[in-house]
């Protein structure tokens, strides 16, 4: 097959990941064995990445594209960082197909707009400064024997999460002004980095105003459609949650916003001065598990709230699909998904019609949650409404259709839940090949380049056995993968696997947890430790306090039911039968770190410039 031609466009995603998202760990005890929330999460999902990667390489080299695309990718990366006035020296910037950015930014929780628009107060950031509170009290009050979660609130699935929290939000701002800032589309243009894949924890979605709950303390992807909408005039957001859980708490913001937006346009109908700048309008939809958390109690506020279908009227535009279980893939492709998943993808194509149409005013993000997996743990989906692993590839190449339509490309998938190890392998494996465009010598969609047994289960075991024990014992990895891939004196058909791991190790993944943790300690018999060092706030979007906000249907992001799943969320023990891969997060030592006495955090976390904690 032919190189692409100049005038095709090819999109490719970039990885954003962060190194302080690391930190987000259980102190209460050095027993994590029934907490599924772990900061070893994010190796699994860096490894799925690489492998990606590893894969996305191989295609385009074999479709004589690497050398065309080498050339663009590095300096479309550093033009669009320029153009955001970030400095490059925080990210790992490589030449590669799929560029990969070890961000730095961390946002000050009460220094944000975007933030405040989320999660402010009209009468006072009260729920920011209690959260800020509770993260530099954490250790304390677990020497003293209390929970550092104040009562009222779920004690088993949310645990302090230091600086994990400012970092995640940084990160996924970081993506917005990338993926805004990237080329609209244009001939000159062989590759376009319009989409972003970020890999970051706690997650966010069922995070409401001021109601953490689900591991979620702030709503990761409502600040980045905020920020979006306050600083590159996005107007206009389409929000697809594919986690197993519903997004109770995106789906309540996303409402207060649009209630907001749609009583400005009553007031200008009846005569009031016009707004100076038009209102957010959030398409919000999401495909879960109504009998999964918070659905499982049977609550009805909670189970009315996961239900709902309004489109336009009072200025709403919400879709939510149930899953079911299926018997085949045939079942799955040709009936639940044709005649029922796709029904999000429908709906908001039917929002940007009748809002206006494809603008430079819209933006998409996927709520990427990989616990729907087939490889997930039982007892996380032990209700069988699961997916097959395809799907995160192939809903992914549905939503990048509609960006391509709608809003030139411009999609952030930001990552939710998924536990086990094989869960968050595959499906970020599979969606992340699934954000790519290949080319093709008649410049139309490939259907033949990816092989979806790419993320087969006999793959998975390849990539399983050769990152198990690749932990690093020492040393500083390179900053960023080989910028060509390897040519293999003679064909080799695993050759992919090594280069899984040569850009696996590229990220240090679990070197970087290593770092990060090694020196923390569990509080909950000794003295207490630093939760992280300070870094620099990110303070460019201002003090301005948001309007305020009505809050209809805010029970549906309402925490203090609790959570009563057994074994999900953090409180049970999960089945290690389900994920034949549980051990590859595991650590050869206790993850709290041993030892009682005060130590400080490495200053520098695999970067180019200055690590966490500098000044």
């Amino acid at each position: 097959m032919s190189s692409p031609g100049p005038s095709q466009v090819i999109r490719t995603p970039t990885v954003f990941l962060q190194n302080a998202c690391y930190m987000h760990q259980f102190i209460r005890s050095k027993d994590t064995s029934a907490i599924v929330e772990r900061p070893e999460r994010l190796r699994a999902v860096s490894i799925g990445l690489s492998a990606a990667i590893s894969r996305i390489e191989e295609a385009f080299s074999s479709l004589g594209a690497t050398g065309q695309l080498a050339g663009t990718t590095e300096d479309a990366l550093v033009a669009a960082l320029d153009k955001m006035k970030l400095s490059t020296n925080g990210a790992s910037i490589s030449k590669d197909v799929v560029p990969i950015v070890q961000s730095m930014e961390k946002v000050n929780l009460l220094d944000s707009e975007a933030v405040k628009y989320v999660h402010g107060d009209i009468e006072g950031d009260v729920y920011l400064e209690n959260l800020r509170k509770w993260a530099e009290q954490s250790a304390e009050k677990i020497v003293k024997g209390e929970s550092e979660i104040p009562q009222g609130l779920s004690q088993g699935d949310l645990y302090r999460k230091s600086v994990a929290i400012e970092g995640a939000i940084g990160t996924v701002i970081e993506a917005v002004d990338y993926v805004v800032s990237s080329p609209a589309g244009s001939s000159s243009h062989i590759t376009q980095h319009s989409r972003a894949f970020v890999a970051i924890r706690p997650p966010g979605h069922h995070c409401g105003e001021d109601t953490p709950s689900g591991f979620c303390f702030v709503n990761n992807v409502a600040i980045g459609a905020a920020h979006a909408h306050l600083k590159h005039g996005i107007n206009r957001v389409v929000i697809f949650d594919i986690d197993l859980h519903h997004g109770n708490g995106t789906q309540s913001i996303a409402w207060q916003i649009n209630e907001e937006t749609y009583r400005q346009k009553l007031e200008e109908e009846e005569g009031a001065a016009p707004s100076s700048k038009p209102g957010l309008q959030v398409y919000y939809s999401s495909v879960h598990d109504i009998l999964s958390y918070p659905c499982e109690d049977g609550k009805p506020e909670l189970v009315q709230a996961a239900s709902v279908s309004i489109h336009k009227s009072h200025g709403q535009y919400i879709e939510n699909v149930h899953l079911q279980p299926y018997q085949s893939e045939e079942h799955f492709w040709n009936t639940l998904y044709k005649d029922s998943y796709s029904k999000i993808l429908k709906k908001a194509e039917e929002f940007l019609d009748e809002t206006g149409g494809p603008g430079d005013d819209v933006l998409f993000f996927i709520s990427c949650g990989l616990d729907a997996c087939e490889h997930e743990y039982e007892s996380m989906s032990r209700h069988g409404r699961k997916v097959p692993t395809s799907y995160y590839y192939r809903f992914a190449r549905d939503a990048c259709a509609l960006s391509d339509k709608y809003a030139h490309g411009r999609l952030i998938s930001v990552l939710e839940g998924g536990y086990s190890d094989r869960a968050l392998i595959s499906g970020g494996l599979a969606h992340l090949v699934g954000l790519t465009d290949f080319p093709t010598s008649d410049s139309s969609a490939s259907s033949t380049t990816v092989d979806e047994r790419w993320w087969s289960v006999e793959n998975l075991e390849k990539i399983e056995k050769a990152t198990k024990n690749s932990k690093r014992r020492g040393g500083r990895p390179s900053l960023q993968p080989p910028l060509v891939p390897p040519i293999p004196t003679s064909p080799d058909p695993d050759q992919w696997i090594t280069r899984t791991l040569e850009i696996f190790n590229s990220i240090d993944a679990d070197g970087a947890f290593k770092q990060a943790t090694s020196n923390v300690t569990s509080v909950n018999s000794g003295p207490s430790t630093r939760s992280a060092t300070k870094g620099k706030a990110r303070t460019s979007l201002g003090k301005e306090k948001p309007t305020s906000r009505a809050a209809p249907l805010k029970a549906a992001a309402n925490s203090k039911a609790g959570k009563r799943e057994k074994n999900v969320k953090g409180e049970g023990k999960a089945s290690s039968t389900s994920s034949p891969a549980s051990s590859l997060t595991s650590l050869d030592e206790d993850e709290g770190g041993q030892g009682s006495a005060e130590k400080k955090l490495p200053r520098v976390i695999l970067k180019l410039g200055p690590g966490p904690g500098s000044d």
